[in-house]
């Protein structure tokens, strides 16, 4: 079960870097506008708040590798906290912006948290 949270950790880690690189660096290239099904126009309007919005999203996955390499109880506490925060951002954006949302992020992060619990007891 260890194994297997420490998978799915990483892989919400390894897909909020991937948001990061589309908000912070690719937002007003053809795949960012493609992911986020913008146009030209809106996208170079709003750069500057999809990387801030990148740059979020940078923390949440700084934390989740944080809980990856850091020791116990540190490394379970930084894994709940932050995988605690995707889902409720990503229900916050499922709500908000689009469904898609809820099983880009909310989804692996729900999973990735009950095995890090699952592993722990």
């Amino acid at each position: 079960m260890s194994l297997l949270a420490v998978l799915f950790v990483g892989l919400v880690a390894a897909i909020h870097v991937y948001i990061v690189v589309l908000e912070m660096f690719l937002w007003t290239k053809p795949l960012g506008m493609k992911v986020f099904k913008t146009e030209p126009a809106f996208a170079a309007q709003s750069a500057t708040l999809a990387a801030n919005q990148g740059l979020y999203n940078g923390f949440l996955a700084a934390g989740l590798i944080w809980g990856l390499v850091a020791a116990e109880p540190v490394a379970f506490q930084a894994k709940v906290f932050f995988l605690a925060c995707v889902m409720i951002a990503g229900l916050y954006g499922a709500a908000t912006v689009s469904r898609r949302i809820l099983f880009v992020q909310t989804v692996p992060a729900t999973i990735a948290l009950a095995l890090v619990v699952l592993a722990r007891a």
